[in-house]
């Protein structure tokens, strides 16, 4: 298996935008998480080892920050022709299988992962809304 490692934005990057649909259609979009005080961006995928490896704490660790007003949002890339398992339907399979209380998005065209510059799953942003300016990633104060 191949290691492949994170890009990262530089910190202070304000958020890029995305606006995609979730397994039934619904779209969601950055604009969405504007409430919030900071909001977590993870790029995952069904079949990633990696991921199924983490995704039950993940699942727990996100519903408590979300519990205490922290956005968190998963947006899978993948190429659902190349990983027929990464599809619509078998992401919500996983919603309900895992218990994601967030969104998970698909981005098949792959734009919203080369915005992010997310190079691998799962891969981690973490902005933050307090600053007034935005979402912008964290780390600076």
């Amino acid at each position: 298996m191949a290691e492949t490692p994170s890009t990262m934005l530089p910190l202070g990057t304000t958020a890029p935008h995305f606006n995609l649909p979730d397994p039934n259609g619904k779209f969601v979009s950055l604009d969405d998480f504007k409430n919030g005080f900071a909001l977590l961006v993870v790029f995952i995928c069904n079949h990633c080892p990696y991921v199924q490896h983490i995704r039950a704490q993940f699942a727990s660790l996100a519903k408590g920050y979300q519990s205490h007003g922290v956005g968190v949002v998963a947006i899978n890339s993948n190429d659902v022709e190349s990983y027929a398992e990464d599809g619509p339907e078998f992401m919500a399979e996983e919603i309900k299988q895992v218990g994601y209380t967030f969104p998970y998005l698909l981005d098949q065209n792959q734009q919203v992962a080369k915005a992010y510059r997310a190079a691998c799953t799962p891969d981690f942003y973490l902005f933050d809304n307090e600053t007034g300016g935005g979402l912008s990633s964290s780390g600076d104060r």
